[in-house]
Protein backbone atom coordinates (compact mmCIF):
# COMPACT_ATOMS: atom_id res chain seq x y z
CA UNK A 1 0.00 0.00 0.00
CA UNK A 2 1.48 3.44 -1.46
CA UNK A 3 0.27 5.37 1.66
CA UNK A 4 3.38 7.21 3.47
CA UNK A 5 4.84 10.29 3.32
CA UNK A 6 6.44 10.89 -0.64
CA UNK A 7 9.94 11.77 -0.41
CA UNK A 8 11.52 14.36 -2.59
CA UNK A 9 10.83 13.56 -5.89
CA UNK A 10 13.80 13.32 -8.52
CA UNK A 11 14.34 13.68 -12.27
CA UNK A 12 10.77 13.29 -14.53
CA UNK A 13 8.62 13.91 -11.53
CA UNK A 14 9.73 17.02 -11.28
CA UNK A 15 8.23 18.24 -14.73
CA UNK A 16 4.56 16.81 -13.64
CA UNK A 17 3.70 18.42 -10.31
CA UNK A 18 -0.03 18.19 -11.40
CA UNK A 19 0.13 14.28 -12.16
CA UNK A 20 1.90 14.14 -8.82
CA UNK A 21 -1.05 16.22 -6.73
CA UNK A 22 -3.30 14.52 -7.97
CA UNK A 23 -2.37 11.36 -6.65
CA UNK A 24 -1.29 12.61 -3.33
CA UNK A 25 -3.62 14.27 -1.24
CA UNK A 26 -2.03 16.89 1.39
CA UNK A 27 -2.72 16.09 5.59
CA UNK A 28 -0.46 18.35 7.16
CA UNK A 29 2.61 20.14 5.54
CA UNK A 30 4.64 17.19 6.36
CA UNK A 31 2.25 14.43 5.70
CA UNK A 32 0.48 13.22 2.44
CA UNK A 33 -1.04 9.85 1.50
CA UNK A 34 -2.68 8.27 -1.49
CA UNK A 35 -5.33 6.50 0.30
CA UNK A 36 -8.92 8.51 0.17
CA UNK A 37 -10.79 8.67 2.92
CA UNK A 38 -14.55 7.89 3.55
CA UNK A 39 -16.02 9.24 6.90
CA UNK A 40 -19.15 6.89 7.92
CA UNK A 41 -21.90 9.17 10.18
CA UNK A 42 -24.69 7.21 11.18
CA UNK A 43 -27.39 10.18 12.06
CA UNK A 44 -31.18 10.01 13.16
CA UNK A 45 -32.73 13.43 13.99
CA UNK A 46 -29.22 15.28 14.45
CA UNK A 47 -29.75 18.28 12.25
CA UNK A 48 -28.79 20.20 14.98
CA UNK A 49 -25.33 18.66 15.83
CA UNK A 50 -24.19 18.58 12.27
CA UNK A 51 -23.07 21.76 11.68
CA UNK A 52 -20.34 21.43 14.92
CA UNK A 53 -19.85 17.87 13.39
CA UNK A 54 -19.25 18.56 9.69
CA UNK A 55 -17.34 21.85 11.00
CA UNK A 56 -14.53 19.79 12.34
CA UNK A 57 -14.02 17.50 9.51
CA UNK A 58 -10.85 17.81 7.51
CA UNK A 59 -10.84 19.68 4.27
CA UNK A 60 -8.45 16.38 2.93
CA UNK A 61 -11.42 13.77 3.27
CA UNK A 62 -12.42 11.93 0.20
CA UNK A 63 -16.25 11.52 0.89
CA UNK A 64 -19.03 11.84 4.08
CA UNK A 65 -21.34 8.61 4.05
CA UNK A 66 -24.34 9.94 6.18
CA UNK A 67 -26.51 7.05 7.24
CA UNK A 68 -29.79 8.69 8.17
CA UNK A 69 -31.85 6.47 10.22
CA UNK A 70 -35.33 7.86 8.87
CA UNK A 71 -35.36 10.96 10.77
CA UNK A 72 -38.05 12.66 11.36
CA UNK A 73 -36.37 16.35 11.50
CA UNK A 74 -34.13 18.19 8.23
CA UNK A 75 -30.71 16.09 9.42
CA UNK A 76 -30.61 15.51 4.92
CA UNK A 77 -31.24 18.64 3.80
CA UNK A 78 -29.10 20.12 6.61
CA UNK A 79 -26.37 17.89 5.72
CA UNK A 80 -26.50 18.24 2.17
CA UNK A 81 -26.69 21.78 2.54
CA UNK A 82 -23.49 21.64 4.84
CA UNK A 83 -21.73 19.56 2.21
CA UNK A 84 -23.43 19.66 -1.25
CA UNK A 85 -21.34 16.13 -2.03
CA UNK A 86 -22.04 14.08 0.82
CA UNK A 87 -23.42 10.53 0.17
CA UNK A 88 -26.89 10.18 2.15
CA UNK A 89 -27.83 6.31 2.64
CA UNK A 90 -31.44 5.77 3.59
CA UNK A 91 -30.74 3.09 6.05
CA UNK A 92 -32.84 -0.25 5.77
CA UNK A 93 -32.96 -1.51 8.76
CA UNK A 94 -32.96 -0.47 12.50
CA UNK A 95 -30.10 0.33 14.96
CA UNK A 96 -26.65 1.91 15.09
CA UNK A 97 -25.12 -1.37 14.01
CA UNK A 98 -27.04 -1.96 10.92
CA UNK A 99 -26.58 2.12 10.20
CA UNK A 100 -22.83 1.06 10.24
CA UNK A 101 -22.60 -2.03 8.02
CA UNK A 102 -25.04 0.31 5.30
CA UNK A 103 -22.56 3.11 5.38
CA UNK A 104 -19.50 0.92 5.19
CA UNK A 105 -21.34 -0.84 1.80
CA UNK A 106 -21.65 2.77 0.54
CA UNK A 107 -18.17 3.41 0.60
CA UNK A 108 -15.47 4.28 -1.78
CA UNK A 109 -12.71 5.38 0.52
CA UNK A 110 -9.67 3.17 1.02
CA UNK A 111 -9.67 4.19 4.75
CA UNK A 112 -13.17 4.16 6.44
CA UNK A 113 -13.64 6.28 10.04
CA UNK A 114 -16.31 5.99 11.76
CA UNK A 115 -17.87 9.39 13.46
CA UNK A 116 -20.62 10.19 15.71
CA UNK A 117 -23.58 12.47 14.85
CA UNK A 118 -24.11 13.95 18.30
CA UNK A 119 -20.79 16.61 18.18
CA UNK A 120 -19.05 14.10 20.86
CA UNK A 121 -16.07 13.81 18.82
CA UNK A 122 -13.52 15.90 16.94
CA UNK A 123 -12.83 15.66 13.13
CA UNK A 124 -9.77 17.11 13.59
CA UNK A 125 -8.68 13.74 15.49
CA UNK A 126 -8.58 11.85 12.32
CA UNK A 127 -5.59 13.09 11.61
CA UNK A 128 -4.31 10.56 14.14
CA UNK A 129 -6.41 7.81 13.19
CA UNK A 130 -5.30 7.94 9.35
CA UNK A 131 -1.29 8.54 10.45
CA UNK A 132 -1.78 5.32 12.73
CA UNK A 133 -3.04 3.39 9.26
CA UNK A 134 -0.60 4.70 6.80
CA UNK A 135 2.67 3.85 9.65
CA UNK A 136 1.25 -0.09 9.90
CA UNK A 137 -1.90 -0.44 11.53
CA UNK A 138 -5.22 -2.25 10.20
CA UNK A 139 -7.90 -0.97 12.70
CA UNK A 140 -7.06 2.44 14.49
CA UNK A 141 -8.91 2.16 17.44
CA UNK A 142 -10.08 5.37 19.73
CA UNK A 143 -9.21 5.05 23.24
CA UNK A 144 -10.68 7.54 25.86
CA UNK A 145 -8.53 6.03 28.25
CA UNK A 146 -5.34 5.67 26.50
CA UNK A 147 -2.65 8.47 27.42
CA UNK A 148 -4.17 11.34 26.00
CA UNK A 149 -7.64 10.61 25.52
CA UNK A 150 -10.59 11.77 28.11
CA UNK A 151 -14.65 12.12 28.32
CA UNK A 152 -16.63 14.66 29.23
CA UNK A 153 -19.66 12.13 28.81
CA UNK A 154 -19.18 8.91 30.55
CA UNK A 155 -21.28 8.57 33.99
CA UNK A 156 -19.45 6.39 36.70
CA UNK A 157 -21.36 3.35 36.25
CA UNK A 158 -21.03 3.33 32.90
CA UNK A 159 -16.84 4.18 33.06
CA UNK A 160 -17.43 1.12 35.53
CA UNK A 161 -19.13 -0.90 33.39
CA UNK A 162 -17.35 -0.26 30.12
CA UNK A 163 -13.30 -1.09 32.43
CA UNK A 164 -15.25 -4.44 33.29
CA UNK A 165 -16.38 -5.52 29.85
CA UNK A 166 -13.01 -4.42 28.59
CA UNK A 167 -10.99 -6.72 31.08
CA UNK A 168 -13.12 -9.44 29.53
CA UNK A 169 -12.41 -9.17 26.39
CA UNK A 170 -8.73 -8.82 26.55
CA UNK A 171 -8.96 -11.81 28.71
CA UNK A 172 -11.30 -13.64 26.69
CA UNK A 173 -9.58 -12.81 23.46
CA UNK A 174 -5.51 -11.91 24.33
CA UNK A 175 -6.45 -8.25 24.03
CA UNK A 176 -5.17 -5.16 25.16
CA UNK A 177 -7.78 -2.61 24.35
CA UNK A 178 -7.76 0.08 27.40
CA UNK A 179 -11.31 1.39 26.20
CA UNK A 180 -13.88 -0.96 24.55
CA UNK A 181 -17.16 0.41 23.98
CA UNK A 182 -16.53 3.85 22.12
CA UNK A 183 -17.38 4.46 18.20
CA UNK A 184 -14.68 7.02 16.91
CA UNK A 185 -12.42 4.21 14.77
CA UNK A 186 -10.76 3.91 11.56
CA UNK A 187 -9.86 0.75 9.31
CA UNK A 188 -8.56 -0.14 5.83
CA UNK A 189 -11.61 -0.96 3.91
CA UNK A 190 -10.13 -4.70 2.87
CA UNK A 191 -11.18 -5.46 6.86
CA UNK A 192 -13.80 -6.18 5.93
CA UNK A 193 -13.14 -8.84 3.69
CA UNK A 194 -11.68 -10.53 6.77
CA UNK A 195 -14.60 -10.13 9.38
CA UNK A 196 -18.37 -10.23 9.31
CA UNK A 197 -20.76 -7.81 10.80
CA UNK A 198 -23.61 -8.85 11.55
CA UNK A 199 -25.83 -7.43 14.24
CA UNK A 200 -27.67 -4.12 14.52
CA UNK A 201 -26.97 -2.18 17.69
CA UNK A 202 -24.83 -0.51 19.86
CA UNK A 203 -22.84 -3.57 20.06
CA UNK A 204 -21.69 -3.26 17.00
CA UNK A 205 -18.56 -1.54 18.32
CA UNK A 206 -17.60 -4.15 20.18
CA UNK A 207 -18.08 -7.07 17.67
CA UNK A 208 -15.70 -5.11 15.27
CA UNK A 209 -13.07 -4.76 18.00
CA UNK A 210 -13.47 -8.92 18.86
CA UNK A 211 -13.81 -9.98 15.55
CA UNK A 212 -10.48 -7.62 14.04
CA UNK A 213 -8.37 -9.18 17.62
CA UNK A 214 -9.73 -12.83 16.42
CA UNK A 215 -8.65 -12.22 12.29
CA UNK A 216 -5.65 -11.35 13.83
CA UNK A 217 -5.58 -7.84 12.51
CA UNK A 218 -2.74 -5.16 13.54
CA UNK A 219 -4.38 -2.57 15.97
CA UNK A 220 -2.96 0.35 17.49
CA UNK A 221 -4.91 2.43 19.70
CA UNK A 222 -5.52 6.14 18.82
CA UNK A 223 -6.08 9.00 22.02
CA UNK A 224 -9.08 10.54 21.40
CA UNK A 225 -10.78 12.75 24.06
CA UNK A 226 -14.84 12.34 24.07
CA UNK A 227 -16.98 15.50 24.83
CA UNK A 228 -20.62 15.80 25.60
CA UNK A 229 -23.55 15.71 22.92
CA UNK A 230 -24.38 19.02 21.85
CA UNK A 231 -28.20 18.57 21.37
CA UNK A 232 -30.54 16.53 22.18
CA UNK A 233 -30.36 13.00 24.43
CA UNK A 234 -28.99 10.00 23.96
CA UNK A 235 -30.32 6.95 23.35
CA UNK A 236 -27.91 5.20 25.23
CA UNK A 237 -28.96 2.76 28.03
CA UNK A 238 -26.04 1.55 30.76
CA UNK A 239 -28.01 -1.58 31.63
CA UNK A 240 -29.23 -2.57 28.65
CA UNK A 241 -26.62 -2.02 26.29
CA UNK A 242 -24.02 -3.62 28.56
CA UNK A 243 -26.14 -6.71 28.53
CA UNK A 244 -26.05 -6.72 24.83
CA UNK A 245 -22.64 -6.11 24.84
CA UNK A 246 -22.25 -9.10 27.87
CA UNK A 247 -24.21 -11.26 25.38
CA UNK A 248 -21.99 -10.71 22.48
CA UNK A 249 -18.54 -10.90 23.98
CA UNK A 250 -19.42 -14.80 25.26
CA UNK A 251 -21.57 -15.43 21.49
CA UNK A 252 -18.39 -15.00 20.57
CA UNK A 253 -16.33 -16.45 22.85
CA UNK A 254 -18.72 -19.85 22.08
CA UNK A 255 -17.71 -18.82 17.69
CA UNK A 256 -14.27 -18.96 19.26
CA UNK A 257 -14.06 -22.34 20.46
CA UNK A 258 -16.33 -23.84 17.61
CA UNK A 259 -13.84 -22.56 15.07
CA UNK A 260 -10.94 -24.32 16.93
CA UNK A 261 -12.93 -27.37 16.34
CA UNK A 262 -14.00 -27.14 12.59
CA UNK A 263 -11.81 -23.84 11.34
CA UNK A 264 -13.87 -21.80 9.15
CA UNK A 265 -13.15 -18.29 7.55
CA UNK A 266 -15.11 -15.08 7.64
CA UNK A 267 -16.47 -12.80 4.74
CA UNK A 268 -18.61 -10.04 4.79
CA UNK A 269 -21.66 -9.35 2.89
CA UNK A 270 -22.76 -5.94 3.65
CA UNK A 271 -25.33 -4.98 0.44
CA UNK A 272 -27.66 -2.90 2.53
CA UNK A 273 -29.35 0.83 1.42
CA UNK A 274 -29.39 3.04 -1.05
CA UNK A 275 -26.86 6.40 -1.71
CA UNK A 276 -28.16 9.14 -3.04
Amino acid sequence: MSSFLRPAVTGQEKTEPSRIAARYRAITSHLAITPPVSVVIPAMNEAENLPYVFKTLPEWIHEVVLVDGNSTDDTVDVARGLRPDVKVVKQVGKGKGDALISGFAACTGDIIVMVDADGSADGQEIVSYVSALVGGADFAKGSRFANGGGTDDMTTIRRLGNWALCTLVNRKFGARYTDLCYGYNAFWRHCLDKITLDCTGFEIETLINIRVVKAGLRVQEVPSHEYNRIHGVSNLNAVRDGIRVLKVILKEKSLAKAARRRPAPFSVNVPRGEAS
